[in-house]
């Protein structure tokens, strides 16, 4: 069993990811596949899926196939004073502070343990190395176990 922490995954895999999402730069819109608000955690997040995720999706296949990599950009909310003056009270957010990226890598095989996905999280720019955390992060998912473990919905 390889576990989310395994320097053989940050090396072989979520190097490349990196460099093949760059969604900073190169990420185009169309792979945005959902949005999500947590009143809870005052957050937003961007949910972006490569290109065997977004077409798995739009072809209503669930498992997601292997290869398959979602992101979550996540950002606090923070109130829009400009639209609030528009509206005449406080009722409008817009993306704050980015709080951090969560990533899940799909490889049946490999992470048969955590449902075949593998979790990492980035916080301010660098991979969460702790081990409790990473391991919540399948114990949380179990709850979309149904849809894959994702959160998220396609939303057209």
């Amino acid at each position: 069993m390889t576990s989310a922490l395994d320097p053989q995954l940050r090396a072989t895999t979520l190097a490349p990811i990196l460099s093949q999402m760059a969604f900073a730069r190169d990420q185009r819109l169309q792979n945005l596949f959902a949005r999500a608000f947590s009143a809870s955690l005052h957050s937003f997040a961007a949910v972006l899926g490569n290109d065997i995720a977004i077409n798995a999706y739009r072809e209503g296949k669930l498992p997601l196939p292997d290869g398959a990599i979602i992101v979550a950009l996540h950002y606090r909310h923070v109130p829009s004073e400009e639209n609030n003056k528009v509206f005449g009270q406080a009722q409008s957010f817009v993306p704050g502070p980015p709080t951090n990226i969560q990533f899940m890598v799909k490889d049946s095989k490999k992470y048969a343990a955590t449902g075949g996905w593998a979790f990492a999280q980035f916080d301010n720019g660098k991979p969460l190395t702790d081990k409790a955390m990473l391991k919540s992060c399948f114990e949380c998912h179990q709850a979309a176990k149904d849809r894959d473990f994702v959160f998220a919905r396609y939303a057209p």
